[in-house]
């Protein structure tokens, strides 16, 4: 009898993937509309299911028992067919603790602001009380008699230390949207979001800029599937093989970075990982030049500086639209916050960082046309690089040294992928 995933839109799950590396066995995506789901119940032709949006609760009156976690959250994403009677389970809390304490987020004695109201919310909560919350403070747009505003959060609320975010703002498509404003908790320590599409929401990447620990949704997705696992086919699934899954998602979803100063090898360096991985390559500065019909320096003396970054910042924004890539960009991309944020939301950003008297000069970029230049870009820029990424390469060997030595980073280090 089949096994899988039951919800009415599933375009972007990563369930499938997940449950046939670790379960073994197959699994379906099964799209299923609000009419049609009484008579799918009802039928019971399965095995095991999970549940999505929009039927965590809907699927509870058709089910004999329910699981002592998904009796007090009041949602169900498990369903287990035991010889015609149906058992509802909630793993969602297991994926949510797994989520934060495999991050380092302190929740005990901390007051913390939950965004949304939803089913994941529920199970949320049910973590945050176990983990010994001083408070848990409920926030969505819209009031209800359970929940503030956003303004009464930020007036009264200000001292929290913890934000968890369960509302869809921020999810791809639409992922420019940001949930909260994180300044007005100036006592903010840690940031989590269940979001897991894009890998790294902007709420993620604004926290991080300050200095936050994380958590993303991509570890709460892959831990709760193991419990799934484990109760469709009484299969433990272990937390380093939870924990390597997640990696494994986030860089078949996520690009490559290269950012570092003009002259350290980035556009050389990603072709050749392009060559090593079979991703293809972007260079930033070769789109600008095919976009404006001439070279750099040329635009530069016509147009200025202003209006070449007013472009780079358009290209890099339907760049970081696409995933799986080598991206190497021009050495001024971190001068605007916004470069940065996009490139932290669709990537593990990489600092290509070459000793100076190694840069190479470039007559043909007039930032870069002498060793003074250069010199006096890298004391403006140095800093900049290092906020940015996520991990500093050194570069001063062979490019093909560089690149076998990035991509063997890529392929085993989980900074960037799983935080």
């Amino acid at each position: 009898m089949r096994r899988g995933l039951i919800g009415e839109h599933l375009g972007h799950s990563y369930s499938q993937r997940i449950h046939e590396t670790l379960g073994g066995y197959p699994y379906e995506l099964i799209e299923v509309a609000p009419q049609d789901l009484d008579a799918w119940m009802k039928n019971k032709d399965f095995a095991a299911l999970n549940v999505t949006i929009p039927y965590k609760k809907a699927v509870i009156p058709y089910l004999e028992e329910l699981d002592e976690r998904a009796r007090r959250i009041g949602a169900v994403n498990t369903i287990v067919n035991d010889h015609g009677r149906l058992i509802g389970k909630n793993t969602d809390y297991y994926g949510c603790r797994f989520m934060l304490e495999q991050a380092g987020i302190e929740i005990q004695d901390r007051k913390v602001i939950l965004l949304g109201n939803g089913g994941a919310a529920q199970a949320v909560q049910a973590v945050l009380e176990d983990l010994g919350a001083a408070a848990i403070v409920k926030v969505k747009r819209n009031p209800s008699p359970e929940t503030l505003t956003y303004e009464e959060a930020y007036r009264d609320h200000s001292g929290a230390q913890v934000i968890v975010n369960t509302s869809p703002v921020g999810m791809f498509p639409a992922q420019e949207g940001l949930p909260v404003e994180l300044d007005r908790f100036p006592q903010l320590e840690s940031v989590a979001d269940v979001i897991y599409n894009p890998h790294r929401t902007r709420l993620i990447v604004e926290a991080q800029k300050r200095g936050c620990r994380t958590a993303t949704g991509l570890s709460m997705l892959t831990a709760q599937a193991a419990e799934a696992i484990e109760a469709f086919i009484g299969k433990p699934v272990a937390p380093e093989s939870i924990l390597r899954m997640t990696a494994e998602l986030a860089r078949e979803k996520m690009n490559l970075v290269l950012i570092g100063m003009p002259g350290c090898g980035k556009s050389t360096i990603a072709r050749k990982l392009a060559e090593i991985s079979g991703r293809p390559a972007v260079d930033i500065d070769q789109r600008i030049v095919e976009r404006i019909g001439m070279p750099i320096r040329d635009f530069f003396a016509q147009q200025g500086e202003a209006r070449f970054r007013q472009i780079e910042a358009e290209i890099l924004a339907e760049v970081t639209l696409q995933t799986g890539q080598i991206i190497a960009t021009g050495g001024g991309i971190v001068k605007d916050w916004e470069n940065v944020r996009r490139l932290r939301q669709s990537g593990k950003v990489y600092f290509l960082d070459r000793s100076l008297d190694q840069l190479e000069t470039d007559p043909s970029r007039p930032l870069s046309s002498s060793r003074e230049a250069l010199r006096q870009l890298y004391d403006q820029r140095i800093d900049l690089y290092r906020a940015a990424c996520d991990q500093q390469i050194e570069n001063n060997g062979s490019a093909d040294q560089t690149a076998r030595r990035l991509w063997q980073d890529w392929l085993t280090e989980t900074t960037g992928l799983i935080d």
